[in-house]
């Protein structure tokens, strides 16, 4: 089974992703700002990340490139997915390192299709 770390900081947004994540057979693992998920990352090395930007304490583009430019976890796909839906956005998440970019609110096919092609088989 599939680890994913879901970094969220709204409850909502965390319950609903990790939701849908789940009944497609995924193992969720929550961080709720970018410290914790620099944490969790080193301790459980997950197959994927999906990211927010907008979160206290670290912001999810310093954690994508934290986690893109540390040898040991720089292959660890990363999906932002975040309410910042302009293009400066996706192109800044994409120039940090990140795989995908899907902003919200997105429907769930996308990032589930965007998960699934991500993971490593």
């Amino acid at each position: 089974m599939s680890k994913v770390l879901l970094v969220e900081d709204s409850l909502a947004q965390q319950k609903a992703i990790a939701d849908l994540l789940e009944r497609k057979g995924l193992e969720v693992t929550v961080a709720n700002d970018g410290e914790e998920a620099i944490a969790k990352i080193q301790e459980q090395s997950p197959d994927l990340v999906v990211l927010d930007i907008v979160m206290p304490k670290m912001n999810g583009y310093e954690v994508c490139r934290q986690i893109k430019s540390t040898p040991t976890t720089e292959k660890i796909p990363v999906v932002m997915c975040s309410a910042k839906s302009e293009e400066f956005d996706r192109y800044w998440g994409m120039k940090q390192g990140a795989d995908a970019y899907i902003a919200k609110p997105f429907r769930p096919t996308e990032l589930l299709g965007t998960v699934k092609k991500l993971l490593p088989h």
